[in-house]
């Protein structure tokens, strides 16, 4: 019988706490907005005591957490929320407040790295040694697999601040990152699509030239990341992934792009099945936590 994990899918607008053991075994959801930490990380804290109460005790918990974050178990700030922009929660210990309240051991990373883990242990990633994971909603991030194993490092991939040709004369567009203006993110979040065309993504019909750009810019940066780190399959999830119309797009044009250099089967002749939604639909992120707390045990 597995053993009962906790996970926190801590995004910057809201918190999904879950009690389970994977994805046919969730016990028990919470959802609530993300306010200042004392108040938001207490409302997890409850959460899990009351389920506690009800299923037992925790073996772990794995936080997937916006970021900036520091991943690294070696150093001071491990487990810390660090220069993330949003007000009250630079420099939070995130991990700290969950292990003193529930004295169990915590598995902590990147929300996508985290969906990343969980897309490898339970979804579109299953049995593959080096993959990719793209969220592309209000922000841009990408986790991956390579050997198997989460890749880290000096920190931890920010895929989402790339820099990726911009056409001024198709995209007069300037970006809106408030570090790089027209980087990925900047020019492919759907804040950039509701600034460039003046309504949010989800109202613009499926023929809108809104939905060929979006996939030139992540077809883009797709090739930027296959030619780094070939992975075997690249997921692609987020609210503006929602948009089914665009994975036909973006695939097209990465083989467009690539101009048969990869000279592959996944890439001439597998493409549909290459870059892909994530398996675990919206619940990746959450699962992905719980995927995080089994790797501390």
């Amino acid at each position: 019988m597995q053993q009962l994990i906790g996970g926190i899918e801590a995004g910057g607008t809201k918190f999904v706490c879950v009690v389970g053991t994977g994805p046919e075994d969730i016990r028990a959801e919470v959802r609530f907005p993300t306010t200042l930490p004392e108040e938001t990380l207490k409302r997890s804290i409850d959460f899990f005591n009351k389920q506690i109460e009800i299923f037992g005790r925790l073996a772990a918990v794995g936080i997937a957490s916006f970021g900036p974050v520091d991943p690294d178990p070696s150093s001071s700030s491990f487990g810390y929320i660090t220069t993330t922009p949003k007000p009250g929660w630079a420099n939070t210990d995130i991990v700290g407040v969950i292990k003193r309240a529930l004295d169990v051991p915590v598995g902590f990373d990147t929300d996508v790295n985290g969906a990343m883990l969980g897309e490898a242990r339970w979804g579109a990633a299953q049995g593959l040694d080096t993959a990719i994971y793209l969220t592309i909603g209000t922000g841009i991030g990408g986790g991956a697999i390579v050997n198997g194993k989460l890749v880290h490092g000096m920190l931890h991939p920010e895929m989402g601040h790339i820099r990726i040709p911009h056409d001024y004369q198709r995209d007069p567009f300037k970006g809106i990152c408030p570090y790089h203006a027209d980087c990925f993110e900047g020019l492919a979040t759907g804040v950039a699509i509701e600034k460039r065309w003046g309504a949010r993504g989800e109202t613009l019909p499926v023929d809108h030239p809104a939905w060929s750009l979006e996939a030139h810019y992540i077809a883009q940066a797709l090739v930027n990341y296959i030619l780094v780190l070939s992975p075997q399959r690249i997921i692609l999830g987020g609210g503006v992934m929602d948009q089914k119309q665009l994975f036909p797009l973006i695939r097209e044009e990465v083989v467009k792009l690539l101009n048969g250099y990869v000279n592959t089967p996944h890439i001439l002749e597998q493409i549909d099945a290459y870059i892909v939604p994530p398996a675990l639909g919206n619940r990746a992120g959450a699962l992905g936590a719980v995927a995080l707390g089994y790797s501390v045990l």
